[in-house]
């Protein structure tokens, strides 16, 4: 039985082939792929089948075809591995059923024409996607390469970096790489968003290394786990409504958060656990709820001031609103309003399998209500009592300045005990 051949063609068509591959395509029985790609040979005798009319009706005709010893030719665009079909109808066909024959990708095409090197690139595509993480991606990565659609288009993503206060970023656009109406042009994020281009477009987002105070003008830094007080904007006169470092690093601890975990922080004030969180869980994303209209633009000025492109924040009064929340995988409470069986209830009902649970309480009442509470619900707590003392200059010497002690309780379904405690 022939293998179905896999073949990424460039924009060029026929021209992009070796002889070998073009032997390839002319004795085909059937020819798969985009309408554009058919279009490059209308001189094969073959079936056309356009993928266009669906990607399971596709591969019903392959597997007919194939399964009859006749020839398969699919035609993909580039790299057929790179977000493209081949991992498909591995999947669907096995891997022993295919053959992958790749051709010049667009993003190598990009880099070739910017005369730069993409080993350190970040790649991903918004074609059919979010392009939400966007400025996420431009923040963490020196360069970052694209593949499009006319949804998410170059100047729908340069207007994004714009709104996201990011600057100091050279923009390159690749229209019709390998084609008879290639352009290629370099942008400001000004000119980008401005602009107008082909659908068929690959971008190239190039961070300057300039820097502008604190943090630079495009990049986010990185903070290890326990980001000092004095980085979060706080309340002036009046500080320290903020969960201090050394108990944000304990609750995060407890927390356990992982990579695509869904957070909550629930009395959020300066939004240090949540952010902090957020952090954590650079493919997830953390939900946020602050009581103080006042603590709004403090808040607000936080997640901008981190970068933090996976948290939403709202003003309101748990547990008032944390229903249309998606279920969470780890929920912070740092305060209850007075509201602590109903907020516990619900979060207790919204919390996925496996999930965790951690209240900071102040007071022995409230740490007593959180006890009697989670109880009341059948879950299993344990409690962390934390006394921080940080040392203080006085004169020539040094003493200790001590904070009130802080509770910190951690709640998980009695099914969950094993496997997130350590007896």
């Amino acid at each position: 039985m022939h293998p179905v051949r896999i073949i990424g063609i460039g924009d060029d068509g026929l021209a992009s082939l070796t002889p070998v591959l073009r032997e390839y395509v002319e004795a085909a029985d059937l020819l798969v792929g985009g309408e554009r790609h058919l279009g490059f040979f209308p001189h094969v005798e073959a079936e056309k089948f356009a993928v266009q009319d669906g990607l399971a009706k596709a591969v019903e005709r392959i597997d007919s075809v194939q399964s009859d010893d006749k020839q398969v030719v699919v035609l993909a665009s580039g790299d057929p591995n790179f977000y493209g079909i081949a991992g498909y109808l591995g999947k669907k066909l096995g891997k022993e059923r295919i053959e992958i024959h790749p051709g010049l990708s667009s993003i190598q095409l990009a880099f070739a024409r910017l005369k730069e090197s993409w080993q350190d690139a970040f790649l991903a595509s918004v074609h059919g996607k979010t392009r939400d993480q966007v400025p996420k991606w431009v923040r963490e990565h020196p360069k970052v390469a694209l593949l499009t659609d006319p949804d998410n288009s170059p100047s729908a993503i340069a207007r994004d970096l714009l709104a996201a206060g990011i600057t100091g970023v050279t923009a390159f656009v690749g229209e019709n790489l390998g084609g008879v109406d290639e352009r290629t042009g370099i942008y400001t994020l000004e000119e980008m968003a401005a602009g107008e281009f082909s659908p068929l477009n690959v971008v190239v987002l190039m961070r300057e290394d300039a820097t502008d105070g604190e943090f630079g003008t495009a990049t986010t830094p990185f903070f290890p786990m326990g980001v000092p007080d004095h980085r979060f904007h706080q309340r002036k006169p009046k500080r320290g409504l903020i969960t201090k470092q050394e108990v944000r690093a304990v609750s995060l601890a407890k927390l356990q958060i992982r990579p695509h975990d869904v957070i909550w922080d629930i009395g959020a004030a300066t939004g240090s656990v949540g952010i902090e969180a957020s952090m954590l869980a650079p493919y997830g994303h953390a939900y946020l709820i602050e009581k103080n209209e006042e603590h709004m633009d403090i808040l607000r000025a936080n997640v901008e001031k981190f970068g933090r492109t996976n948290v939403t924040f709202q003003c309101g009064k748990a547990p008032e609103g944390l229903e249309e929340w998606p279920d969470a995988d780890a929920i912070f409470i740092g305060g209850t309003s007075g509201q602590m069986q109903p907020l516990l209830e619900l979060c207790a009902r919204k919390l996925k399998p496996g999930g965790r649970i951690v209240l900071n309480a102040a007071t022995i009442e409230n740490l007593y209500g959180a006890l009697e509470g989670f109880k009341r619900l059948g879950m299993h707590v344990d409690v962390t009592m934390l006394q921080v003392a940080r040392s203080k200059p006085i004169l020539n010497l040094t003493r200790f300045e001590s904070f009130d002690p802080v509770y910190i309780v951690k709640a998980v379904r009695m099914e969950d005990r094993e496997e997130t405690d350590e007896e």
